[in-house]
Parts: C-alpha cells; structure tokens; sequence
C-alpha cells in the first residue's frame, strides 16, 4: 500500500548482463502501484521519479531474458540497484553474449558521447570531440594534431582503450596525436578519476574508453554511411562500415570499417598557414562467437596518416624566430594546396586483439585478452640535398599485452574483479637518418596485480581496490660512437575507495579517493636534441623520480522536471610533477633556431571544478551551459605550471521543431564558446599568453526515417563570425592564429 505522503521519490538503477556485465539497452522497467515504466539508455541506466513513499512491485523485462520481480520499500530515502538479467535458455549461467564489451563499473566521474551527440562530433579527431565534455579540453599542436587534457593531464598520464585494449603509441609527445579512428566508435566514455587499480600506472589522470557497438548473435545486418565536408582547409571524409550475424552459426557475428580523410592548408581569419594539410586511410574489423559457456573475440585496426607540420615554425635564423614571435603569425599569408611537404610526420599503427572467457560456474568467469600493436612513426624536417627525403626521427615500437582476470558476479550485492596483467615493449630507432636519436632505444616490461570490489544495495554502491606494479627499464644509444646503457626499476602499490549515494529523490553524490603513480617516461629522462614535430628542443634529467598522487573527485547531480546539473570537484595533489618547462634559451643551427625546453620535476596541486546542466524552457526549446575551471600550482616554488587551460564555459539554446514525443531530430542549436585569458603563468614563457576569446557556433541537425531506414542530416557553422584568435594551449600559438570559419555538411545513413 501506497501512502499518501510528499511524492518525491525515485527509483534508479542500471540493467545489465549477468553473464558478462554489458550494459542492456531497452530493458523494460515497470512499476505496478504507480502505473510508471521507464526504459533503460545506451549505458543501461533508468530513473522512475516522483513516487510516493510505500512498497513497490517491480518488474524487469527484455526480449530474450528471464524476468526479474523485486520488492522495493521507499522510505526516506530515494533507491538505486544494479539488475542482472539472464537469458532464458540459462545453463551453468551461460548466457548468450551480445558483443563484448563490458560496462562501466566504477563509482567515479563517467561521462560518455554516444547517440546525437557522438554523431555531431563525427569528422573531428579524437581530442576535439572529447572538448564537448565538461572538464576535458585538448593539448594541440597547429590546428590538425590535438591530444585531449582531463583535469590538466595529458599524453602519458591518460590511458586511451581501443575496444579494450590500451592505445601504446609515442604518445609522450606533445604533437603525437593518438592514433585511433574516432569513426569505430559506437560511444566514447570518459573516467575522470584516478584510474591506477583499474588499468595501470598511466591512467593517473583519468581514462578515455573508445568502443565500438556489440557484435550481432543472430542473423541481421547493419550498413551505415557517413559523408562529411568541411569549407576550411577543404576537407573531405568517408566513413563505411557494415555488421552482421550469421544464420546458420548460432552466436557468430561479424564488424568491418573504413574512413578516409583529406585536407588541405588551414584557413585563419586573414590567411593560410602553410603545410598543414594532412590526410589519413584507417581500417578496422572483427568477428566473435559465442556459446552458452564460452565467447571468443577477434578485432584488428590499422591506422595511418601524414601531417603537414606548420612551416613558418621552423625559422632559419634567430632574428627570424625572435620576429615569428613578436609579430604572432607567419611572414606570409600562404596560400591553399593539398600538398605535404617537410616538416611532416608519417605515422601507422596497428593494433590486434584475441580475447575469450570462459564460465567456470553461474557466479564466476575467467577473462583472457592478448594485445599486440605495432607503431611507426616519422617525422620529417627541412634538410638538404637527398637527406630531405629521410626521416629526422624513425621510431619501430613494438608492445605486447596479456590480461588475465577472473570476474565473479552473484544475484545478491557483491561482485568483483581479480586480475593480472603484463606489458613488454620494445622500442627502436630506426638507423640511417643521418642524426643522433631524440630518446635512446629502450626495452620495458611491466606486471601488475590488482583486486576490485563492489557493494551494491539500496542507496548505496561501495567500491575499493588495491594493486601492486613493477616495471622495468632498459635502455641503450650511441651519443659521439660511446654507448650509453641505462637499467631502472620502478615498483608502487596504489589503491582507491568510492561510493555512489543517492541523497534524495533528485540528488545523487558520488566520491572517489585514489593513489596513484607514473614512472619518468624515456623521453623525460634522456630526450637530448630536436623534436621535430615540436619544433623545439628537448632536454631530459636522468635522475627523475617517479611521480606519485592522491585525488579525490566528487559529483554531485541533480536532476529534477525540467533541470538537470552536474557538479565535478577534484583536487589532486602529485608528488615529483614532471613537466616540460621552456628555459628562454635558444639554439640555433643548420636546420634552423629552436627554442630550448627541459624537464623538470616539483611538487604539483592541481584543483578545480566542471559543471553540466540543461534546462527545458518548453517541449521545443532548451538550454545547456558547461565549464570548467581548473588551478595548477606549483607548491615547492610558489609558482604556476605551462600548458594550464584557462577557464572556460560554452553555453547555448537549442529549439526542435518536431513533436516533444517523436523520436526523430530536428534541432537547430546556437552555441557560444568563452575562454578566459590564462593569468596564471609561469614566471618565464616565450610569450605572453593570448587574449580572452569569444566563438559563436551554429548546427543544425535532422533525423528523417525513410522505410525502416535512418538517414541523418548536419550542418554545422563553427566559429560563425570568423573570429581571429589563439588558444594558449596550443604550442604554435607563437606562431599563428587558430582556425578561421568552417562550414561542415554532414550526412549519416544507416540501413
């Protein structure tokens, strides 16, 4: 019996698959005694609201699973629960798979771009589709090569997962872009928190989870189309990819993809910036199969692309470089061509998986997934005679990895995660380049225990985890025909608490304290020379320490009618901060002047906050608004960090012209970017940081069915009024303006 009191209460919960913790999207929730039903979302969340305190009847349905019936008491407080169904033919829990990819069990920040918002980010690179989350922004180099920042942490620091599988590239650089086809992805998540236990030393300041959709168990079909073209720079992109169940193989399922891209000159307000033209081929598939007891996955992606490098950030004299920097843009105004020329980079990677699980019994299941990725990276620089044709930086790096862990899940609250995982990397410089190698040739292996465990009932979710790492460190080089050897070992112990809280019917609190470390990358410790993509000059200390921190996040969400806000605070304190810090020196030779940057080490505090909210002014019209504000500051100096986003918040309105009930999209979105100029500095930079800055963006969007079939409409108008400006985090910033106004027209057909 229902009684008849203040009706403020929720119901909320995620549905998943008890046989492989997937997310279930469109489970049927039903409330009997309030005559409410909600429907779960792509990450297997639903929230029932506005119920009285009383007893309830629950019911948990999906097509092809048994039912799930549950009691529920509401008293003060509103419930939260995480449902695991079952398939029907059920057998020693050897439930059919649908896809492999497992959900996000973690009581930390999560964000994730899937659905409309994924698809307005199709045609930008990895890190400028992550900027739409609050709190991620990007490192950049020029306007084609960008790496995206969580909380201020960057490259190293962020682990990147390709269908599972850490992204391992050269991604020290601040110009290494990773290497992955946003176009495989069917949602992009991002983990704000210190991500150590879960997923090894380089996820200190948070995780990004590239995944494609699950593949198909039964026989149909999928084939989606996607044609983008952009007014600056001329770009052109195409994406295809198909995916299948077999008929006649019960559980067999199939996925290929490809995309290319090619671009031209970048466009800023007044002029072109030469040589930065860029183009890319990419390519991906997979096939699974699974069976009541066992599931075995196969995928394999291929990524290759040339950079254009901007040419006038590679001067011939002092007197030049000095003249670039004050004037803030190139001698020249450039002109358009698809042309690439030195300075350049040519980059591949591949990347395979082999993963498979096994049910040893209803409650537990043992995980085995092997990685192997090959990079090849190349970088160009202006040279003379037949050495122009020769890389100035040939890198081979080989990485493979081994997960072993073993999964138990149980009908009541606990389930959990034990693990093992190794990584060995090889990394060679390719001879015949006519200069001493940026970083030496280095061997690496890392082991890793870990444990994981959660408690769920009610309004409350508890989780903790403990891990231990050792790795090892070789590495070897010729400076002047004397070989210099270094042999490192680094071991650390981390660990985390966190807990999900639903506070009230509209307000729920998440918080999440962790260790966690990173040992000094090779570039850190023994960079000697020219990073040509860079531009700049490098020098490492081979006396760093690894780096070691504590933070803790909190999120607060509301959601209540017609307003949804989220708060996300964290303060992260990193002992032994390492930090590539310009010395005001310069050095100048036969391949031009370069300013002069080195590692340094000190102790770091890193604060701030990112807020989210929409609000729903009628059915047709909404508001959003979205910021971050972050502080980096160097305790042991009483001074500021380089490369710090500056505040930031981007707001708009949005009017949809359908019906408020009908699923299709007609939506015309104006937008508007402010950033901050960034005040806080280190005592010494090349140049001072750049203005405050305004973008208007305007994008419409419209979804129309055509006989079962989806066809997908955009057109977007970035930086409306052609605005010039400089974003401090971009290295060539010195250099150039960022880019001027583009004009996107993007069609997405599914059928």
């Amino acid at each position: 019996m229902v009684n008849a009191q203040t009706c403020n209460l929720s119901i909320r919960g995620k549905v998943i698959h008890l046989e492989n913790n997937e997310p279930i999207e469109a489970a049927y929730i039903w409330v009997v005694e309030a005559a409410q039903g909600a429907v779960t979302d792509q990450t297997g969340n639903f929230n029932i609201k506005n119920l009285c305190p009383g007893t309830y009847a629950i019911t948990i349905q999906y097509l092809g699973h048994r039912e799930i019936k549950d009691t529920i008491n509401l008293r003060d407080n509103s419930f939260n629960k995480t449902y695991r169904l079952e398939e029907e033919s059920f057998n020693l829990s050897g439930v059919e798979i649908h896809g492999h990819r497992d959900a996000v069990q973690t009581t930390t920040a999560v964000t994730a771009l899937y659905g409309d918002a994924l698809m307005e980010a199709r045609g930008e690179n990895l890190g400028e589709s992550l900027k739409r989350i609050a709190g991620v922004t990007t490192f950049s180099t020029g306007n084609t090569i960008s790496k995206p920042v969580i909380h201020g942490m960057h490259s190293n620091r962020i682990m990147i997962l390709n269908n599972g599988i850490r992204l391992e590239g050269q991604q020290w650089g601040a110009e290494h872009a990773p290497e992955i086809d946003p176009f495989l992805a069917d949602e992009i998540t991002v983990i704000k928190g210190a991500e150590t236990v879960r997923y090894g030393p380089e996820a200190m300041g948070g995780v990004i989870l590239v995944n494609p959709a699950p593949l198909f168990t039964k026989k149909q079909s999928l084939t989606e189309l996607n044609l983008l073209g952009g007014s600056n720079s001329q770009m052109g992109n195409i994406a295809l990819s198909h995916s299948g169940g077999s008929g006649k193989i019960k559980g067999l399922g199939y996925r290929i993809q490809g995309s290319a891209k090619r671009a031209g000159n970048v466009k800023s307000p007044d002029y072109y910036q030469n040589n930065t033209g860029m183009s890319e081929l990419n390519f991906s598939g997979s096939i699974g199969y699974s069976s009541p007891k066992l599931g075995i996955e196969t995928y394999y992606s291929f990524f290759n692309t040339s950079i254009g490098i901007l040419r006038d950030a590679h001067t011939g004299n002092l007197s030049d470089l000095e003249n670039i920097i004050q004037i803030g843009r190139p001698f020249t105004d450039g002109s358009f061509t698809y042309s690439i020329d030195n300075p350049k980079q040519v980059v591949s990677h591949h990347l395979a998986k082999l993963k498979s699980h096994y049910h040893l019994n209803e409650n537990w299941k043992l995980n085995a997934q092997y990685g192997f990725q090959l990079n090849l990276r190349e970088e160009y620089d202006r040279r003379r005679g037949d050495l122009n044709d020769k890389p100035s930086l040939d890198l081979q790096l080989y990485t493979n990895t081994l997960d072993l862990f073993l999964d138990h899940t149980h009908s009541n609250e606990f389930s959990g995660t034990w693990g093992v995982n190794l990584i060995q990397q090889a990394n060679s410089n390719i001879p015949g380049t006519g200069i001493t190698p940026l970083i030496p040739n280095y061997d690496m292996f890392n082991l890793g225990f870990y444990l994981l465990e959660k408690y769920s009932k009610g309004p409350v979710e508890l989780e903790v985890g403990l891990r231990f790492d050792s790795r090892s460190v070789q590495t070897a080089r010729y400076i002047n025909n004397e070989l210099q050897q270094a042999d490192l070992n680094y071991q650390n112990f981390t660990a985390f608490i966190g807990g999900l809280f639903q506070l009230s019917p509209t307000l729920s609190l998440s918080s999440n304290l962790g260790s966690a470390w990173r040992p000094p990358n090779v570039n850190e410790l023994f960079s000697q020379g020219l990073h040509h993509g860079a531009a700049a000059i490098e020098i490492g200390d081979p006396n760093l320490n690894s780096e070691k921190s504590f933070k803790w996040v909190n999120e607060l969400e509301y959601d209540f009618k017609k307003l949804n806000l989220t708060v996300t605070g964290y303060a992260n304190q990193i002992q032994n901060y390492i930090y590539l810090n310009p010395t005001g020196e310069n050095v100048v030779s036969l391949r031009g002047t370069f300013n002069v940057y080195e590692y340094l080490q000190a102790t770091a505090f890193f604060y701030g906050f990112d807020f989210a909210g929409s609000y729903q002014f009628t059915d047709n019209l909404s508001g959003y608004a979205k910021g971050s504000i972050i502080r980096a500051k160097n305790t042991d100096d009483n001074n500021y960090f380089p490369f710090i986003p500056s505040d930031r918040m981007d707001w708009g309105i949005a009017y949809n012209f359908g019906k408020s009930a009908s699923s299709q999209t007609n939506k015309l979105t104006l937008s508007n970017i402010l950033v901050s100029k960034q005040k806080r500095e280190p005592d010494f930079d090349i140049a001072a940081a750049p203005p405050a800055y305004a973008l208007f963006n305007l994008a419409y969007q419209r979804g129309i069915d055509l006989k079962g079939n989806k066809l997908n409409l955009g057109l977007q108008v970035q930086n409306l009024f052609n605005t010039s400006y400089k974003e401090y985090m971009n290295r060539f910033r010195y250099f150039t303006d960022d880019v001027g106004r583009n004009i996107l027209l993007k069609i997405n057909y599914k059928f």
